[in-house]
């Protein structure tokens, strides 16, 4: 399944144990010689909820969450669509998901993905600071390429720049350069994000363990919540990022609704 363009496998886990190694993990992330692959998902079962959703990224390491796999598993537990909400768990909190729209391949999912993170050690930091303003440059000190990023956690830690012109930032370069920074001791994802105006946003993102991805949930939220915590927008926005649109909200109880499509690409056996 896709969330778009940003891919995964997506198993039913709820049945049968799996447990992958993250060698396996890798090889069927190869886009050559496996399946390919951003984040492998299992759908687990949950205590006290619909589902636990499970992640590991393309290089085998687990993760707290991801927003556009979310809407991914949402259409899958409600394929037709009916009116519910559903609680999906996940190592970076609970959510709830209602799913909009959905036919045989595609579908709309709005989640609730509840409040961010926004104390230093909510991201985690390695040391107190503003994670409105971080102390962090790119390139030389008097002249720096980017700074003053902004942190906020959805779950999982971002690390949001702003741009003047994204088509001339090396995402790959830059992203894989503030992935492991001290600053950040479990790494971080990096957005680059240029204001178009203050309804829209213009969004590129490095995932920590998968490299460029053509769209990040998660990251489009955190990127909204930077934005209005600079005053570069209000409180919604819609985040176009290189596989398309996403709409975000971060509403009056400070809970952030993320809005955006699913498509399933096949299904098989494992």
């Amino acid at each position: 399944m896709n969330g778009l363009g940003n891919d995964f496998i997506v198993v039913d886990a709820r049945e049968t144990a799996f447990q992958p190694a993250p060698d396996q993990i890798r090889a069927w992330s190869n886009r050559v010689s496996g399946i390919g692959f951003d984040q492998l998902i299992a759908i687990e079962d949950s205590r006290d909820g619909d589902a636990f959703m499970r992640v590991w990224n393309a290089d085998g390491g687990g993760v707290e969450t991801c927003g556009n796999a979310l809407r991914c598993v949402a259409w899958y537990l409600n394929r037709d669509a009916s009116d519910k909400t559903l609680k999906i768990d996940t190592l970076g909190g609970a959510t709830k998901a209602r799913v909009l729209r959905a036919d045989a391949t595609t579908g709309t999912a709005s989640i609730d993905m509840g409040k961010p993170g926004l104390d230093w050690r909510d991201i985690p930091l390695s040391e107190e600071m503003n994670t409105a303003k971080l102390e962090l440059k790119v390139g030389p000190y008097d002249a720096p390429l980017y700074h003053t990023p902004v942190a906020v956690s959805m779950g999982n830690p971002h690390c949001v720049f702003f741009v003047d012109d994204i088509a001339t930032v090396d995402v790959k370069a830059t992203g894989s350069l503030i992935e492991h920074h001290p600053l950040f001791p479990e790494s971080v994802n990096v957005e680059f994000a240029q204001i178009l105006d203050k309804d829209t946003i213009r969004m590129r993102v490095w995932e920590r363990g998968a490299g460029i991805t053509q769209a990040c949930g998660t990251g489009a939220c955190a990127t909204l919540v930077a934005a209005a915590r600079r005053g570069l927008t209000g409180r919604a926005a819609t985040v176009h990022m290189d596989g398309g649109p996403l709409h975000i909200v971060w509403a009056e109880n400070d809970h952030v609704i993320m809005t955006g499509p699913v498509e399933v690409e096949f299904e098989g056996t494992l």
